[in-house]
Parts: structure tokens; sequence; C-alpha cells
């Protein structure tokens, strides 16, 4: 079939909290007015700070979560407007990894039947046939088929995360949701598991929704990126070029910001961003004017749109986006690609190869 995997158009989502018989609710939008695509085959990173609202864009998108507003159109299938029998399989070819791999695998249940119920269920394969795939699979993420009659707990946490992902891949879906899937990982198990997701798509054509807070990270696996602020895409282009040239000062901020393991007096100096707005309040102009060391007067008279910038399919929210200084320029400003953001690159790159933990 033609066309995207997958096309979200203006998404959103909010939550009322608190309130009472006189008293009415707080309302909290936590994601307002998104819109991408992903292509097939294409790993497409979200981005942003804690509570920008990544997770939930996950979850809508399988409808974990309903949306109060937008599409979501599935290889032509329309999500919201898809019921019981015929959700359950379109679920099949929409997966998701959790972020925690522990508390997403019943310790009661013996890994290989982990990854066997899923196959059961959408009946993939025979009876006789499923401990075959069950072996398949965790070859697949490096792991070995004796290992099926263990327990969750028997495996470190780097193993665990590649159960999930063999569970994930057990229904042969066409789209993963990775929700901060390497984020409660050491550093060394992080860079194995993301060159073991890269490597999968490229041998499976499978393709991500890849989530996280971490920069460097993104710029190892995904092929295009979305940088979420506040519910909000503010940023979307090619991942080379939006990490080479960020024509958002909150992408400029993240990439300063990005953490390196070992810190050396020569790194450039780090950004503080302070803290993001409240989900409560309503803002007229510019959700990120108030931390924006470009911000002027017109930024808080209106919410700029995700407008097109340039050519490669890049958008940015940011009225300013043509005047800000190249990557080069950029450095003594704000650290934009800063030592310590070269250096984790360069940890995740040297990892590639390295055995299974």
């Amino acid at each position: 079939m033609t066309g995207p995997l997958l096309q979200v158009t203006g998404l959103s989502k909010s939550y009322t909290s608190g309130g009472g018989l006189l008293r009415p609710g707080r309302r909290a939008t936590v994601v307002d007015d998104v819109s991408f695509v992903i292509e097939r085959g294409e790993a497409f990173g979200l981005v942003g700070e804690s509570g920008s609202g990544k997770s939930t864009i996950g979850r809508l998108v399988l409808r974990l979560v309903e949306a109060d507003a937008g599409s979501i159109v599935f290889d032509g299938i329309d999500v919201r407007a898809t019921r019981s029998a015929d959700l359950r399989r379109l679920r099949r070819r929409m997966q998701i990894v959790f972020q925690d791999p522990f508390s997403s695998l019943d310790p009661r249940v013996r890994i290989g039947e982990s990854i066997a119920a899923p196959i059961r269920l959408h009946r993939l394969r025979s009876r006789d046939a499923v401990a075959g795939r069950v072996a398949e699979l965790l070859a697949l993420v490096g792991l070995s088929s004796e290992q099926a009659s263990r327990y969750p707990h028997e495996f470190s946490g780097g193993q665990r995360q590649r159960i999930a992902i063999a569970r994930a891949l057990a229904v042969e879906p066409d789209l993963i949701v990775c929700d901060e899937p390497v984020s409660a990982l050491d550093l060394s198990i992080q860079a194995q598991v993301v060159n073991l997701l890269a490597d999968l798509r490229a041998r499976l054509g499978v393709s991500y929704l890849f989530i996280s807070h971490d920069m460097a990270v993104v710029r190892h696996l995904a092929t295009r990126v979305g940088v979420l602020y506040a519910g909000r895409l503010v940023e979307v282009g090619p991942a080379r070029r939006v990490f080479e040239d960020p024509r958002h000062p909150y992408t400029r901020m993240l990439l300063a910001a990005s953490p390196v393991p070992v810190p050396h007096p020569g790194a450039a100096r780090r950004i503080v961003l302070g803290e993001p707005p409240s989900p409560y309040e309503a803002s007229q102009g510019c959700r990120f004017a108030s931390r924006c060391p470009h911000a002027v007067p017109a930024c808080l008279a209106a919410q700029p749109p995700l407008d097109a910038y340039g050519d490669e399919g890049r958008q940015a929210a940011c009225i300013r986006a043509a005047e800000l200084p190249t990557s080069e320029g950029a450095r003594d400003d704000e650290a934009l690609m800063s030592e310590a953001y070269r250096r984790r690159m360069t940890l995740l790159r040297d990892a590639r190869g390295t055995r299974p933990a």
C-alpha cells in the first residue's frame, strides 16, 4: 500500500484533576494539536523533557489512551474509528516496548511462555511450531533458546529489555512504539539495546516511534526527529539536519544540556533550562518564551505555528527560526554541539558490535 505507515493529525489530550461538588477541577492539556507522519521502515524519534507529553502520544497512537481530538491513520485505517475484534487485529501490527522491562513482564511466567502467548493468541503458528518460533526470536535479540525456561528475575535489566523486544516482535508488527526503552539501563547496556533496535530495523523493515529524553540516543537511532515542548511539536525534520543545525531555541538547549558520563575541565559549559510551564496554565504566545534567550515581544503575542523551514521537510515553530545563527556561530553562545554531547555520541558508536551482556 502506498502512503505513510502512520499519519497523526491534530492529536490532543487533556486531563481534569481535583475539583469537587461545588468546585470545578483544573484542566491540564498534555498533548496539544500534534501532527506527524512515520514512513514505512522509518525510525521517528520523539524527544523532549519529562512531562512534555511524549509517552502520552505513544499511548494515544495505540489507543491505550483515548484522544480528545485528532485523527490517527495506520496504513490507511482510521485507528480511532476501529472497534472490538478489528482493533485487536490492528494492534497485532502495532506493538510497544515499555521503559521498565521488569514491570512489563509477569514475574510468575517463564519468558518463553511470555513470548509464545501473543503468537498463540493471534494464531500465527501451528501449535507444534510455536516453540521453534520462540527460539528464533530469542536468537534474534541475542539470547539462547535454553533461557526460555527461566523467569524474569533471573535476567539482567538489559536482557529483560531484549525479552520485551522479542515479545513485541513475536506478532510480526509493522510499527513498534519504544517508550524510553533504554533510560533505566546502564550506559554500556543502553548502547547494546539501541544498536539491537537499529539492526532489527535494517533486517526486518519495522518502523519505530522512538520516545526518549536522551538526545544522543535519538541521534544514534532516528532517521527523523520531532522535538516536543509542553505538549506541542516545535521542530521536525531529518535527524541529521536537526542535530547539525537546529532551528528552534529549545532544540539547541536540549543539545547543549546533553549529559556526559565523565566530564572534563575542557567541556563546554552546561545550559540551565529552567522549569517548564504548567500544563494547567494557558498561554497566548510561545510557551517557550519565558525560557528562551532569543525571545522578543512578538513571541508573547501569539503561538507560532509549525511552519516549513528550508528544504528536506523541515519544520520549526519559531518566528525567529531564520535569524538564529548556524551551529558554528552558536557554539560560544549556547554550547550547541558541546564537547559533552560529542563524547556521548562517541561512546555509543564505540559500543557497536559489543556482545550482549
